[in-house]
């Protein structure tokens, strides 16, 4: 099973504090230590913001991928309970984008220059924060706690939880 990120809607307050650690996260630098004029601020989730409610979109890390299903490079691939994509490998294509009902894909820019003298751009979406850190550092960071890692573990428990309401309910 995958791990994902939950967000609660009704504790998020739309700070965007997780945007900015996922990016710092990623980078392996300080903010302050960045160029601004010379960096791609490019996070790998995005907070929609409404007068109703606000909530972090995230990949979802789903069990058949669509997003894996699409990729005609082989960029996409499952490891550790996540989906993620190989940007060396990514051709750009766009198929990932369309092919996802979360919109947690998106295309950037690397800096890299293609042969017809365009911007190379690649799929780029959530990895739960592999090999950067040792949590999703949106969900350590989120300062109303609207954030959180679910695991086999967590399903299995809130699963065991709902079928234990079940029947108590119909004890009464």
């Amino acid at each position: 099973m995958n791990y994902f990120v939950k967000a609660n809607p009704n504790r998020c307050i739309g700070c965007r504090t997780c945007v900015i650690s996922c990016v710092v996260a990623h980078e392996g630098r300080q903010v302050f230590e960045l160029d601004p004029d010379g960096y791609n601020f490019n996070p790998r989730l995005f907070v929609v913001k409404t007068a109703q409610v606000s909530a972090p979109i995230h990949c979802r890390h789903c069990e058949n991928p669509a997003c894996l299903t699409s990729c005609t490079s082989g960029a996409i691939y499952l490891e550790d309970h996540r989906v993620v994509i190989n940007s060396q490998k990514c051709i750009g294509c766009k198929n990932c984008l369309m092919a996802c009902p979360f919109g947690a894909v998106e295309l950037v820019a690397t800096g890299e220059i293609m042969a017809d003298g365009s911007p190379k751009r690649v799929a780029h979406k959530c990895d739960l924060c592999a090999r950067v850190a040792d949590s999703p550092c949106c969900v350590k960071v989120c300062l109303t706690d609207a954030l959180e890692l679910v695991t086999e573990d967590d399903l299995r428990d809130n699963i065991l939880e709902k079928r234990r309401s079940a029947v108590a309910s119909t004890m009464i």
